[in-house]
């Protein structure tokens, strides 16, 4: 039996949050298994298009087209929250929100980026907007913008500095161990004095949650974050939408191997060293060509390689051409934590049940 807790976001009641990983690596598949065990299934926008390469259209609706699909498909296996998360330095930011609210998703994550008008998108429907951010600061820019429109976020994602992919910290701040360790827990509870001035706003931790006694240690009522956000660990599972090639470099990264990468969107970026990743460091620049300009910002004439190509690569299976995003406790990952008895891939379900067990566990001790 699942026994972790419930939260609330409005009137969802969810128990945890699937972080939304792309590109591609966070789809219908995963999504809707995590929904069916009570998490919010949370499906990845970016490029979806340029990863499965089926839709018509310019790069702008080919991905619409895919995410209604994904969407589809992740409604037909699940009656549980299934929510989307949109990158606002995305060039398709607006269209992807519009798409999600058309196809009724329950939750839209807004992350990258500070989303200053995003309920004027949804047309009176009931879908819960979700900024993430990583401070106190950017929260209060958030709640003071649209409470001049009589909203206020349903609730916030405070994701800390041991997340993987893209960082919303300073490469100081990153090289700082002690700010590494401990940011989170110091910037939840900034962020949550912040949201006390606008509402019940519930305050979710994320970056670097691992297992079930983080769970317990984010909820307790110290830290007080009504929930959590989790995603490197729902990677080396049976649902999750990326290739098994993919999977398995989360089983073979040491703590070594997880490095601070600067990505060619100007932001420092949590990653899988390998010899793509060695080749640029190197400063040997892969010759390109930019198809579709998915960021609004992007040093594309200058950057040694296309992110989304790496990423999409990567996703598939080529790490020739490509690396992987993880966050900071990825090394946890182990072929014997993330492996059944035939050495195939654990199930959602099975991962969530651990989870489960380990949150019931620690809160034992707590008592």
């Amino acid at each position: 039996m699942i026994n972790l807790q419930e939260f609330n976001i409005g009137n969802l009641k969810i128990k945890f949050i699937q972080g939304g990983m792309g590109v591609g690596v966070s789809g219908e598949g995963l999504a809707s298994a995590v929904a069916n065990t009570g998490g919010a299934g949370i499906i990845a926008t970016v490029g979806l298009g340029e990863v499965f390469k089926k839709y018509p259209g310019n790069y702008i609706e080919a991905n619409q087209a895919a995410l209604r699909d994904e969407i589809k498909k992740a409604r037909k296996k699940s009656n549980g929250v299934i929510g989307v998360n949109i990158m606002h330095a995305l060039s398709d930011y607006v269209d992807l929100i519009k798409t999600s609210v058309e196809k009724n998703v329950d939750l839209i994550i807004l992350s990258a980026g500070i989303p200053r008008d995003a309920y004027k998108y949804l047309k009176g429907k009931d879908i819960k907007l979700v900024p993430v951010v990583s401070s106190a600061r950017v929260t209060e820019m958030i709640c003071k913008s649209w409470t001049r429109e009589n909203h206020i976020p349903d609730a916030i994602i405070v994701e800390g500095p041991k997340a993987g992919g893209h960082l919303g910290y300073s490469n100081e701040e990153l090289n700082d161990s002690d700010f590494v360790s401990t940011g989170l827990e110091k910037i939840l509870k900034e962020v949550i004095e912040v949201t006390k001035k606008y509402g019940n706003i519930p305050v979710i931790a994320a970056g670097g949650i691992y297992d079930g006694k983080d769970i317990a240690y984010f909820t307790n009522k110290k830290i007080g974050a009504a929930g959590v956000q989790m995603a490197t660990r729902f990677v080396p599972t049976l649902e999750c939408d990326a290739s098994d090639e993919f999977k398995k470099q989360y089983l073979k990264a040491t703590k070594e191997d997880i490095i601070i990468i600067k990505s060619p969107v100007g932001l420092p970026g949590r990653a899988i060293k390998n010899e793509f990743l060695e080749k640029i460091q190197r400063e040997e620049k892969n010759k390109f060509s930019c198809d579709f300009t998915c960021l609004k910002k992007c040093g594309r004439t200058e950057a040694p390689y296309c992110i989304a190509n790496a990423l999409i690569e990567a996703r598939n299976g080529d790490f020739t051409r490509g690396f992987a995003f993880i966050g900071a406790n990825g090394y946890k990952c182990t072929p014997e934590t993330c492996l059944d008895e035939n050495g195939k891939f654990i199930s959602v379900n099975t991962l969530v049940q651990r989870l489960s067990d380990e949150y019931d566990a620690a809160k034992r001790l707590e008592s």
